[in-house]
């Protein structure tokens, strides 16, 4: 897992330094943790200072990419207008939406309305009315670098139960980020998520989760958002992944729509909600790299 250096070698980083005034003490750290059996990231999953300036170049794309949607999303426009929103932005400003395509996925954006928990696809005939709750989740690519996030928008004026949900999940994505440090876990992340999920009778939908990104789309490790603290991945400086709970007002069982492959319900047909960033994790905590 490790490449095994002299001290006065070139670091496996890239960075051009020295392996023991770069990354020695950190692989030290790292596999005294694998003896004592924690899950550790591979050298893999480190971005190097080079790749974490194209993804921090991508997130800001892809920041870009749902601000504009939340100048134009109300009452009256379809999903598919979403989707073309997010396809032309992308594309005029040198990116490609990574959603397009990626293992048969028909359209730029995955847009998730009231029971959709996940990959609602963008349609014509799906017009936001009153009162709706529309995940917006955007993927962006820039330079050959990839960035998540993905927004929720109270289309007018909804219901309690609703508001209450869309608010709730937000701060739940908000207690995980305060546990994201290194050397810390993942678990540490998941359990903060997910108890303020509980604290409020909600249910986290388990079998989802966050995930590395970055140099690819999908990235180890998988993220999730119900594991308990002081399990998962050990978190460790240059690190990138997504924190992307999807909570249910009702049961967490779901199902996937038969006709597209794709669109995910909840089982209930309760509403559900969902926000994602993108974060990296720095020596002396965390960075936001697309919300």
């Amino acid at each position: 897992m490790f490449k095994r250096l002299r001290p006065e070698s070139t670091c496996w980083c890239g960075s051009g330094k020295e392996y023991k005034d770069c990354h020695m003490e950190f692989d030290r750290k790292v596999n005294k943790a694998r003896r004592e059996g924690q899950m550790i990231p591979s050298h893999l999953i480190i971005k190097t200072p080079e790749q974490i300036e194209g993804i921090r170049e991508s997130g800001k794309l892809n920041i870009a990419i749902l601000d504009h949607v939340a100048a134009n999303i109300k009452a009256g426009v379809t999903t598919e207008d979403i989707n073309r929103w997010v396809h032309d932005y992308t594309v005029a400003h040198g990116g490609i939406p990574a959603p397009l395509g990626f293992e048969g996925f028909p359209k730029s954006v995955c847009t998730s309305i009231n029971e959709e928990v996940c990959h609602g696809i963008p349609s014509e005939e799906v017009v936001l009315k009153e009162g709706d709750i529309v995940n917006v989740d955007v993927s962006t690519i820039l330079n050959g670098y990839y960035s998540d996030s993905s927004r929720m928008f109270i289309i007018g004026q909804t219901t309690p139960e609703k508001e209450q949900l869309v608010r709730v999940t937000k701060e739940a994505v908000e207690k995980g980020l305060a546990e994201v440090k290194p050397w810390g876990y993942l678990g540490d992340m998941s359990q903060a998520v997910n108890d303020h999920a509980k604290k409020y009778g909600y249910t986290v939908v388990e079998e989802i989760g966050g995930h590395g990104i970055g140099l690819e789309f999908h990235e180890e490790p998988f993220v999730s958002h119900v594991a308990p603290r002081g399990t998962e991945m050990l978190m460790v400086p240059g690190m990138i992944f997504t924190i992307e709970p999807m909570v249910n007002i009702g049961s967490s069982e779901f199902y996937v729509d038969e006709e597209n492959g794709w669109t995910i319900y909840t089982a209930d047909h309760k509403p559900s909600a969902q926000w994602e960033i993108m974060v990296l994790v720095t020596e002396n905590g965390h960075e936001v790299l697309a919300y």
